[in-house]
């Protein structure tokens, strides 16, 4: 069925596939555009460009207007510094101000897009939500948990229509700044030759803009999805990566002890500076750590699909090299 739909964030990585997505699907889309957003991912598209901020209201209410759904994609990802008043207001009042305007202009349906670190799994893969997350010190995964209950609560107390999805570490093309493609980046120019002990989830960024889509209709108000794929050690990703840009597999571990230490090192050194450093602390003890998930009701609820991670990557290397950000190698 087709729809009017708004979506911020959609030159980003995953709204510029998603983009891409409800344009095939026949839907009318509308994108809201940062104006200092420099991306050029959505050149070409049959869209309505509305040049705007989600922290001022009134632009907010002019995108709305006249659509059935709005997907909310917009947010700040800086890790750096890791304590930022900047990436919490655009991340929590950004989100308050889109759940005042999807009321106002009463809007069918709002499809709010979290982050996995939003929850609180103390190594259950199954486990539900819970306020008590490990934030490991950056304001990044503390604002989106706040913004996430902030969307929830909403549903409960004023009939909010919206439902959440939450990516894991999504791989995929049109990751213009780079993103998580920057690992893709190093490891074609040869300069991943190491490994941690860590692990986490990937995906194809793909597979979550069908989880979106399918949510416009089938996702069930007041829940939230993870949308997440494979569970993979750093080690284990790695060497996926080296297969696809032909270079070989990491073979150096590095130690927890040596990776935090190289992080406190990174923050000090970055904050002397003020320089964004290779390795921050908690970048450190992310790395260290074993973050795996299950998305089982996304797959069975929002029918999901499950790219295999070497696709994504192949696919995030190919843009790469297409779009001329590997340079020479």
């Amino acid at each position: 069925m087709s729809m009017r739909i708004l979506v911020t964030g959609a030159d980003g990585m995953l709204g510029s596939n998603l983009v891409r997505l409800l344009l095939e699907r026949d839907n009318d889309v509308s994108v809201l555009i940062h104006p200092a957003s420099g991306s050029r991912t959505l050149d070409g598209l049959k869209v309505k460009k509305h040049i705007g901020d989600i922290l001022i209201p009134d632009t907010l209410d002019r995108a709305m207007e006249g659509n059935e759904a709005v997907i909310h994609a917009a947010a700040s990802t800086v890790l750096w510094p890791a304590r930022s008043e900047k990436v919490r207001r655009i991340n929590i009042e950004g989100t308050h101000n889109m759940i005042e305007a999807v009321l106002r202009q009463k809007i069918k349906r709002m499809i709010y897009i979290g982050s996995v670190n939003s929850l609180n799994l103390n190594g259950n893969p199954s486990a539900r939500y819970d306020s008590l997350i490990e934030d490991y010190g950056l304001d990044y995964i503390a604002s989106k948990s706040e913004a996430l209950h902030l969307v929830l609560d909403a549903v409960k107390t004023r009939g909010l229509p919206a439902l959440a999805i939450l990516p894991t570490l999504m791989i995929g093309p049109y990751d213009s700044l780079p993103g998580s493609g920057k690992m893709i980046q190093e490891s074609a120019k040869g300069r991943i030759t190491f490994y941690t002990n860590g692990g986490r989830n990937f995906i194809h960024v793909k597979d979550v803009s069908t989880a979106i889509a399918n949510s416009l209709e089938i996702g069930r108000i007041g829940e939230y999805y993870i949308a997440g794929n494979e569970n993979l050690t750093y080690q284990a990703f790695f060497s996926k990566v080296a297969k696809v840009v032909s270079k070989p597999d990491p073979h150096i571990h590095v130690p927890d002890w040596l990776v935090k230490l190289i992080g406190l090192f990174g923050s000090a050194s970055g904050k002397v500076l003020n320089k964004h450093p290779f390795l921050t602390y908690p970048m450190a003890r992310i790395s260290c750590s074993t973050q795996f998930v299950s998305s089982e009701s996304a797959v069975e609820e929002l029918k999901m699909s499950q790219t295999k991670i070497e696709d994504a990557i192949r696919e995030c290397y190919d843009w790469y090299t297409e779009n001329g950000y590997l340079g020479e190698q």
